[in-house]
């Protein structure tokens, strides 16, 4: 990690992260706030579940033809542009909420902000492998993205602060949806001091105005790269299948904390005060998470790690879900919060390591589409099947007993990929490529290696 943070590239790139995240917590408790826990208005499942439908869907759509421009563009013009653009546009959306307009107005001002803030995640997680050599992967993406994840956990929390004193209507709100205007344009001023080429792509793409039908060409070349590597593939519907029950928690949560958790008082509150408190503790999580899936990943290697969390994923579920408290509540949340990111990061880090650079704009413009649709489907799906007020045994029994499912798929997957290709890969690398380095498979890294945690 030292040998990380000793890079000004990788510094670069991590604090635009940072202040992007940030600003990203600020505005989505806005909206939060604007659309759950505002006096003037009300939410049932299935408005929360139109509300992200309309936020997240249209993005992914689209989402992979981006991709093709992150191949195209330089990176860092992208992130650069792209930040004063949403600084501009959150401020429309703060107008919108001081003008207590709702409806489609309102949800495609929310959509472009959250357009754009997928597009610059894209971007970086592009443009990360440029900061770090292959070796410190693992620990790049583990500290890129779970402090930007506590970044934004940490913008969420200040934004719940700071409410307290602009009130809950819609003049507070519209002043916490205009100040995350801020962080994004401290994100474009820190990235503006990259070298345009810096983060890539690495080879020169002639500049044309390629029509629909070059970036649908470019885009099934993507899917047959992420398919001509099954480790990539594999992990891909490992974190499909993760989102699925991750959206359907999601909602519960929310619906416990609009409907059932309404004591604002005691340690464990419930309202936004207590959806506050459960973010930070799925931070702690998170932020655990980092700290440990690099020596775990070393120690395992990412095939039995991700195996293990979704093991641990189930068992939570199983265990505390289904009590409907607020404090078992924040148990699982905080260890869901662990386990989603000990995946993500072996995730990333697969698909950085197993496709070439100059498809990785599109993978990840993918993956950020997959990311976001199967949230969507569950949240669509449980906004029928969950009650108001969040609380169902059967939902939790079931994702926890999915979890366990897809940990002995996965695994099962894992031991035949194995058997395969024995002969030619350390037996600690269960589900390498053989053509390649050993994406999901333990770190084969020199015992001198610098970087004490990579």
């Amino acid at each position: 990690m030292r040998a990380l943070l000793s890079r000004p590239d990788f510094r670069r790139l991590l604090t635009t992260r940072l202040s992007g995240q940030f600003g990203d917590g600020v505005f989505q408790a806005a909206l939060a706030g604007t659309v759950l826990f505002n006096p003037s208005r009300a939410a049932d499942p299935v408005d929360v579940a139109a509300g992200f439908a309309v936020l997240l869907l249209p993005y992914s759509l689209i989402g992979p033809f981006t991709g093709v421009w992150l191949d195209r563009w330089s990176r860092r013009q992208v992130l650069l542009l792209a930040n004063v653009v949403r600084a501009g546009l959150v401020a429309v959306v703060a107008a919108l909420i001081l003008a207590d307009v709702a409806g489609p107005a309102f949800y495609a001002a929310g959509l472009l902000v959250v357009s754009v803030n997928r597009f610059v995640l894209s971007a970086l997680s592009a443009g990360l492998p440029h900061t770090a050599d292959e070796p410190s992967l693992v620990s790049a993406n583990a500290l890129s993205t779970t402090s930007g994840a506590v970044a934004a956990v940490l913008g969420g929390g200040s934004a719940i602060l700071a409410s307290a004193l602009a009130g809950s209507g819609n003049g507070g709100y519209a002043l916490l949806a205009a100040g995350s205007a801020v962080p994004y344009l401290i994100a474009s001023a820190v990235v503006a001091g990259f070298a345009r080429g810096h983060l890539g792509p690495d080879h020169d793409v002639p500049p044309d105005r390629a029509g629909v039908r070059d970036v649908l060409h470019g885009m099934v070349a993507g899917a047959r790269h992420v398919l001509a590597h099954p480790p990539a593939t594999a992990v891909l519907t490992v974190m499909a299948v993760h989102r699925l029950f991750y959206g359907l928690l999601t909602l519960v949560v929310l619906l416990l904390y609009r409907n059932t958790f309404t004591d604002g008082g005691g340690l464990f509150p419930g309202g936004l005060a207590g959806l506050g408190q459960v973010l930070a503790l799925g931070a702690v999580g998170t932020l655990l998470a980092a700290a440990v899936t690099p020596a775990a990943v070393r120690r395992l290697g990412k095939a039995r790690w991700i195996t293990l969390m979704l093991a641990v994923g189930g068992v939570g579920q199983l265990a505390l879900g289904g009590l409907f408290r607020p404090t078992t509540t924040v148990a699982a949340v905080f260890t869901l919060g662990f386990v989603a990111q000990a995946v993500k990061i072996c995730v990333d880090t697969t698909l950085q390591e197993s496709v070439d650079d100059d498809f990785r704009g599109r993978v990840f413009s993918v993956y950020d589409t997959l990311f976001n649709v199967t949230f969507v489907v569950s949240l669509i799906a449980g906004a029928f099947l969950l009650p108001a007020s969040g609380e169902s045994v059967a939902a939790l029994v079931g994702v926890g007993a999915g979890y366990l499912l897809t940990a002995a798929a996965f695994a099962r997957w894992c031991a035949r990929r194995q058997r395969r290709i024995s002969d030619t890969l350390h037996p600690g690398e269960p589900v390498a490529d053989a053509r390649r380095r050993p994406e999901l498979g333990r770190d084969r890294r020199p015992a001198t290696s610098g970087n004490a945690t990579s």
